[in-house]
């Protein structure tokens, strides 16, 4: 892996869901730093203000004030933040949403994990899956 740590962001408005990813990416092999946002307005506040913008967003559909979708359509819309990789991470699951959100740039849509051992899986799949697009 990388030297250097990966910078990630996660923007999600439940403290519960926070918390347990920031546990699950704790307990794996990875040199990682995480950066956690509230709200889709904090959400853009904070990428707009970055310098260096985080090497994945791993975006909550259903937050309060912006909501991700349509934080979505804004990053991917920007000259700046368009090559951000984005993952939608979400308790819901509808198949024309999730089409929709690959249509406007989305690179993953995982629905959240309910179990803590399918959560750290799923994060270090994609981190692969990240790692793997950024080296091509």
């Amino acid at each position: 892996m990388n030297i250097e740590p990966l910078n990630l962001l996660l923007a999600d408005d439940d403290t519960d869901d926070r918390i347990f990813f920031k546990d699950a990416l704790e307990e794996l092999p990875v040199a990682a730093k995480l950066t956690t946002v509230n709200d889709g307005v904090q959400l853009m506040h904070f990428l707009y203000k970055s310098e260096l913008l985080p090497d994945v967003l791993y975006l909550d559909l259903n937050m309060t004030r912006i909501n991700g979708f349509d934080c979505l359509v804004e990053i991917k819309m920007d000259e700046k933040l368009k090559q951000l990789p984005v993952i939608i991470f979400s308790t819901s699951f509808d198949k024309e949403v999730v089409s929709l959100l690959h249509e406007k740039g989305a690179h993953f849509y995982i629905r959240k994990p309910a179990e803590f051992s399918n959560l750290k899986m799923v994060i270090e799949k994609l981190l692969e899956l990240i790692a793997e697009t950024n080296s091509q």
